[in-house]
């Protein structure tokens, strides 16, 4: 093993696990680790730790041996920008090139400059070189010696490049390409700028490059998307072309039950939202035109809900009825005003300027969102069945959050479009079941899990099919005796009506994961 000559810092923590010895100390230290006090990991290099595999002690130990047997180097390459072995590796730029093997572990130091200006220190012999100079770096090509490369591909560098710029904007762009630019003549990386300019310029829409990663190239199109969300939508669409659909048809319902079946479902879709109402009194705004002068924007939410699915002809067309993209936009926007007419602070049937975020999720950015919908749409007309492509259509307008406002009313009628159109029974989603629904979605959201959201809207239209609402009343006291208006607390069940016409089991719905 060799170690570059270099001034080192005193290695001073007497509870260090891994140290290094000295010349002065070297044959204490070899008595010591032939009387199994001590164990050595390498030429002058020594733990404290007599139990455990050396790999492991060098693993936890990683950034303190770095510092000790190179000290002076920077922390370079694409070890920069992961902070870890890429294939049991690290990369380092420091005086002379050297190859130091460790259990588990090669530190691969290439020749270049020291510390550069951006580069900051790093524990107590070392550097951690810039974004800007370890961009360059990555860019610089090497021979093929095995394992994992030193650097990035082109497509790995321009996601990267794409992901500062949706987080951080243009500026940052623009400061990283200005700090490259300084450092290229001190890396001899002036190829390898000119190559960083035309993907940063490409991406900002100043130049006409052609890119190599699908994200960065949707970008430089002018239709940028959410890379993150796109892997969502195709864990659902995987789980969904496996998932064991069961028809339910409800193919020619009468004009009265279509109506009474609609009421429910604005009701209940704009409870979930917090706008809430007594049924009678919902009734009243729905049927009778009746507003209440104290909470006429409320009213009109339930309203406009309504008009738009209890309108036939508007939940008869799904996304495999419309032509163009574009197309299901403008249909996308205008139901959306028709829901939130009352409200022109919240900006009906137009998108969101701004960023929005409920709880802990932070929902896709104002410039991505027309990208992203294309591909999730894409997607929902790709699948056959309909309750696929509605469980596919909901989570897509809910992920995204298009809208300042009225998502979650937008995304269940848009889901229940796909449904009517494809001659199956609506979805309703009770207020008993709202935990049940707003953990399903979490569950697929937060950790990519897409059982229990599919559970939960099988249940739901199952039990939604169970009910006759041809005539309103008998639908309410089915609606009542099976707890679709108790307020839950956390996890919910929801009991499955018993009817002569679809004699099945009672269905119980497990606790859904958290």
């Amino acid at each position: 093993m060799q170690r570059p000559a270099a001034t080192r810092k005193a290695d001073a923590s007497p509870f260090a696990e891994v140290f290094l010895g000295t010349s002065e100390n070297a044959l204490v230290l070899h008595r010591q680790v032939e009387a199994g006090s001590l164990r050595r990991i390498a030429k002058g290099l020594y733990t404290t730790n007599l139990t455990e595999a050396i790999e492991a002690v060098v693993a936890r130990n990683l950034w303190r041996i770095v510092d000790l047997l190179v000290p002076g180097a920077v922390v370079a390459y694409r070890t920069a920008f992961e902070m870890r072995p890429a294939g049991g590796r690290v990369y380092l730029v420091g005086h002379g090139r050297n190859e130091i093997e460790l259990p588990g572990l090669e530190i691969r130091v290439s020749k270049g400059p020291g510390p550069l200006p951006g580069d900051a220190p790093y524990l107590s012999n070392l550097h951690l070189a810039s974004r800007a100079r370890a961009l360059l770096e990555c860019l610089k090509p090497t021979r093929a010696r095995g394992g994992v490369a030193r650097g990035f591909d082109r497509v790995t560098i321009e996601e990267y490049l794409d992901r500062e710029l949706r987080i951080s904007g243009e500026a940052r762009l623009n400061l990283l390409r200005d700090e490259a630019r300084a450092l290229a003549p001190k890396l001899d990386a002036a190829s390898e700028f000119e190559t960083l300019d035309a993907m940063i310029g490409a991406l900002l829409g100043t130049r006409k490059t052609e890119l190599s990663s699908p994200v960065a190239a949707a970008r430089a199109a002018g239709e940028p998307y959410d890379p993150q969300r796109l892997d969502l939508f195709q864990t659902l669409h995987a789980a969904l072309v496996q998932w064991p659909i069961r028809p339910r048809p409800d193919v020619l319902p009468t004009d009265r039950e279509f109506a009474n079946v609609a009421f429910f479902d604005a009701y209940f879709s704009n409870f979930i939202e917090g706008t809430r109402f007594k049924i009678d009194e919902a009734r009243e705004i729905v049927f009778e035109g009746k507003i209440p002068a104290a909470r006429p924007r409320d009213a009109h939410d339930v309203l406009g809900t309504y008009h738009l699915v209890g309108n036939r002809a508007a939940m008869s067309r799904g996304v495999r009825d419309i032509g163009e993209v574009e197309e299901f936009f403008d249909r996308l926007t205008a139901a959306h005003a028709e829901i939130l007419g009352a409200r022109p602070d919240n900006r009906p049937g137009r998108f969101k300027e701004d960023a929005n975020q409920a709880g802990q999720t932070t929902f896709v950015s104002p410039e991505l969102v027309r990208g992203t919908l294309r591909h999730g749409i894409t997607m929902a007309r790709s699948l056959e069945a309909p309750f696929a492509r509605a469980a596919m259509m909901m989570f897509v307008l809910s992920e995204v959050h298009p809208f300042d406002d009225g998502n979650g009313r937008i995304a269940r009628a848009f889901m229940n479009a796909e449904l009517i159109s494809g001659g199956q029974r609506r979805i309703l989603i009770p207020i008993s079941f709202r935990g049940e629904y707003l953990t399903g979605l979490r569950t697929l959201s937060r950790q990519g899990h897409s059982d229990v959201y599919l559970k939960v809207l099988d249940h739901a239209q199952e039990y939604t099919w169970r009910i006759d609402f041809s005539d309103y009343e008998r639908a309410l006291a089915t609606l009542t005796e099976t707890e679709a208006f108790e307020e839950a607390e956390g996890a919910s069940t929801l009991a499955t009506p018993d009817t002569d016409a679809r004699p099945e089991p009672k269905l119980r719905l497990p606790a859904a994961r958290s």
